[in-house]
C-alpha cells in the first residue's frame, strides 16, 4: 500500500447509516490536499451477494469490482498516491464473509444521525426498512472494533451542521491526522469521487458547498414510519452514548464519576423487565412523573438477607392503599421481581434497594387517576451502597427554614415519593456543607432530617428521683419506656412526662415517617437498658445532648457530632451511640428474608 514517497497509505473508514451527511462528509475529505476518498468500495459486492434490486444494479457490477475478498486488498487496501485514503462505507455493507482485514486494519470512526431525520427522506431513494437503515449493523460494528481493543469516535451528524469547524476539528484529532481548513468548503455540482448511484441519490448534495445548519423545526413526520421509528431509536441512542457532540438543547455534559463505579452497570426491573441501567425508563405519561404519585421503600441487604423485607413490603401496600392505588401487584408478585433484580445483579451483601411503586401510566396526561388504565408500575432499583454517612466520626447537621409538612396536609405516614419538601431543607444543608438538615414541625419542634429520624441522649441532672413520674397538667402527651427489675413499660399518658438522668429522647412520629429503623433501634434501646422517651422535643435539647444520632435505611445508624455550630457532647461518637450501632450492626446480619440461591461462601 505505497502512496507518496514511498509511504504507506493510511485507511480511514467512515461508517454510517444511509442519509447521514456520509456524502458531504466524503466531499470534505475529498478537499484535502493529503487524502483520496472511495465512494462506497463495498456496494458492488453487496448488491452481488445480497441480490437486492437498485435502478443502477447492472451498471455498478459492470463497472465496480464485487468480489469481497478483492475489493478489501487491491481497492481499500491497494497502492495509492497520497497519505490519506477515505473509505466511506454505509454499514449494510459488512457483509459476513468480508477478509478480517478490513476491521483490523486502518482507522475507523462511525457517523450517526437521529433517525427523525432520516426517515422523511428515505423512501426518496429505497422503500425504508429495518435493514435498510443498518443501525443494528452499525451497533454490530461498533461493538466488533470494540472486541479488537480498537474503539472508534463516534460523531453525530447534528454536530456537523451545528458547528463544522469544531466537529471536523476534533474528528481529525481523534484520528490522529492535521485538520485543513479546506475540509469546510467545496464547489457545487457532481463531483469526480461520485459513486455511480450519485444521479439517483446525490441530488441534494450537489446543491451544497458546505454544510449546512440543521433546520430549527422539523417538518411533520410522516407517521407511516412510526414503528420503524420505534425500532430504530434505541440503536441510535445506543451509540449517541459515545458521541462527544452536544444536543441541541444545551452543551452535553461530562459523563460523571459515579460515588460506587460498579454501578456503572446495573440490571434494573422496570414494569414487568429486567434492562440495563441506561435503558432503565418509565413512560413520560407515568404518575410519577405527571405528578409524582408513587410509593417507595428502601431495602438493605445484607449476609445474604433482606433485613425487614416484610415490614417495608407492610408499609409500602399500606401507602398504596392509603393513596387508593388499582391494579396493584402481589406481594409475592413484588417479592419475586425483587429475587430476581437483585439475583441478577449477583448483589447478597452490602447493597441497597430503591423499590418504588407508581399508580402507573395515564391514556393521557393530566392530574385524575381515572386516566391510569394500565396499572401500576415497579421498578426495583438495587445499587452497591454502603451507609451514605460517616458512622465512624459522625456528620453535622443544620437546621432548615423549610418546615415538615403537617398531617392536614399531606400525611407522612404515607411513604409517597413527593419529597420537594424534603428536598428544599436538603439543598439548605447542601448550601450550608452540612451532610443533612433538620426539619422542624409548625409549631418549632424537631420532626425528623431531610432523610431520616432523630434521636437524642442527654445526662443533664433533673431535680426529680430517677424514675420519677410528674404530673403535668396541660403539657404534651408523653410516652415512655424503661426497665426497672426487669420488666417494660410502654405507656401514653395524656399529661406526664419521665424525668431522670441519662434518657434517650426522639420526636413523636406526628409530622415524620415512623421509620422502620427508628423503631428497630429504639426496641434496641429498651433491649439495651436504656431509658427511653417519645415526646416533643425542641431544637436546644438537641443542642445541649451529650449524644445525637439518625436511623434510616439509607445510614441505618448514623452519630451526630455538630448541630448549627454547636459541638454535641465532645465532639466524638459517644458510648451510647457505640453500643446501639453493634447492636444493630449484630441484628443486621442475623435476622432478614434469605435470598433464594444465596449460598453463603
Amino acid at each position: 500500500m505505497a502512496g507518496i514517497d514511498g509511504e504507506e497509505v493510511e485507511v480511514i473508514h467512515s461508517w454510517s447509516a444511509p442519509r447521514s451527511l456520509s456524502t458531504s462528509l466524503m466531499y470534505a475529505f475529498a478537499q484535502r490536499d493529503d487524502t483520496e476518498v472511495l465512494d462506497e468500495p463495498l456496494y458492488a459486492n453487496f448488491l452481488q451477494v445480497t441480490g437486492v434490486g437498485r435502478p443502477y444494479r447492472e451498471e455498478v457490477l459492470s463497472k465496480m469490482e464485487s468480489d469481497g475478498n478483492k475489493v478489501v486488498k487491491d481497492v481499500i487496501f491497494g497502492p495509492g498516491v497520497k497519505k490519506y485514503r477515505f473509505c466511506k462505507h454505509i454499514s449494510k455493507q459488512r457483509l459476513p464473509g468480508l477478509p478480517d482485514d478490513l476491521m483490523k486494519k486502518g482507522k475507523h470512526f462511525i457517523l450517526i444521525r437521529n433517525p427523525l431525520d432520516i426517515l422523511p427522506s428515505f423512501d426518496k431513494v429505497v422503500p425504508p426498512s429495518f435493514p435498510e437503515l443498518g443501525l443494528a449493523s452499525l451497533v454490530s460494528i461498533y461493538s466488533e472494533l470494540c472486541a479488537l481493543g480498537k474503539p472508534p469516535p463516534v460523531l453525530d451528524a447534528a454536530e456537523l451542521q451545528e458547528d463544522p469547524e469544531v466537529a471536523l476539528r476534533r474528528l481529525c484529532q481523534d484520528l490522529d491526522i492535521p485538520f485543513q481548513v479546506a475540509m469546510l468548503k467545496w464547489e457545487a455540482g457532481p463531483k469526480a469521487v461520485d459513486g455511480i448511484w450519485a444521479p439517483w441519490c446525490y441530488g441534494s448534495v450537489h446543491k451544497s458547498t458546505g454544510f449546512t445548519a440543521g433546520r430549527k423545526y422539523r417538518s411533520p413526520f410522516p407517521f407511516s414510519f412510526y414503528d420503524l421509528l420505534e425500532q430504530s431509536l434505541p440503536f441510535y441512542n445506543m451509540l449517541r452514548r459515545y458521541a462527544w457532540g452536544t444536543s441541541f438543547l444545551k452543551p452535553k455534559l461530562p459523563r460523571p464519576t459515579l460515588p460506587v463505579p460498579a454501578n456503572e452497570k446495573l440490571l434494573v426491573w422496570v414494569g414487568d423487565e429486567i434492562v440495563p441501567r441506561d435503558s432503565a425508563k418509565v413512560s413520560v405519561l407515568d404518575s410519577v412523573v405527571q405528578g409524582g404519585d408513587s410509593v417507595w421503600e428502601g431495602l438493605r441487604i445484607h449476609n445474604g438477607k433482606i433485613f425487614k423485607l416484610e415490614e417495608h413490603m407492610d408499609r409500602l401496600f399500606d401507602s398504596a392503599k392509603a393513596l387508593a392505588f388499582n391494579n396493584i401487584p402481589t406481594r409475592e408478585e413484588v417479592k419475586e421481581a425483587i429475587f430476581k433484580t437483585i439475583i441478577m445483579n449477583g448483589m447478597f451483601d452490602n447493597a441497597h434497594i430503591r423499590l418504588s411503586l407508581t399508580r402507573g401510566k395515564k391514556v393521557t396526561s393530566g392530574m385524575s387517576p381515572a386516566f391510569n388504565l394500565y396499572g401500576c408500575t415497579l421498578i426495583v432499583l438495587a445499587e452497591w451502597k454502603p451507609p451514605v454517612y460517616d458512622n465512624m466520626k459522625g456528620i453535622n447537621l443544620v437546621t432548615a427554614t423549610t418546615r415538615r409538612n403537617s398531617p392536614n396536609n399531606l400525611d407522612s405516614k404515607i411513604h409517597h415519593n413527593n419529597l420537594l419538601n424534603n428536598i428544599l431543607a436538603k439543598i439548605e444543608g447542601n448550601n450550608s456543607n452540612a451532610d443533612d438538615a433538620i426539619m422542624l414541625d409548625k409549631d418549632g419542634y424537631v420532626s425528623e432530617t431531610n432523610a431520616t429520624n432523630i434521636v437524642g441522649h442527654a445526662s443533664a441532672y433533673f431535680p426529680f428521683q430517677k424514675e420519677e413520674v410528674l404530673n403535668c397538667v396541660g403539657q404534651s402527651k408523653m410516652s415512655y419506656r424503661h426497665y426497672g427489675g426487669g420488666t417494660s413499660h410502654d405507656t401514653q399518658p395524656g399529661c406526664r412526662f419521665l424525668a431522670k438522668r441519662g434518657r434517650v429522647l426522639t420526636p413523636h412520629a406526628d409530622y415524620c415517617l415512623p421509620g422502620i429503623t427508628r423503631a428497630t433501634v429504639m426496641d434496641l434501646v429498651v433491649r439495651e437498658k436504656f431509658i427511653l422517651e417519645e415526646r416533643r422535643v425542641s431544637l436546644s435539647e438537641f443542642h445541649t445532648a451529650d449524644e445525637v444520632w439518625t436511623t434510616g435505611t439509607i445510614g441505618e445508624l448514623s452519630p451526630v457530632v455538630k448541630i448549627d455550630g454547636r459541638i454535641i457532647g465532645d465532639g466524638q461518637v459517644g458510648p451510647i451511640t457505640r453500643r446501639l450501632q453493634n447492636a444493630y450492626r449484630k441484628l443486621t446480619h442475623e435476622l432478614g428474608v434469605p435470598i433464594p440461591t444465596y449460598k453463603k461462601a
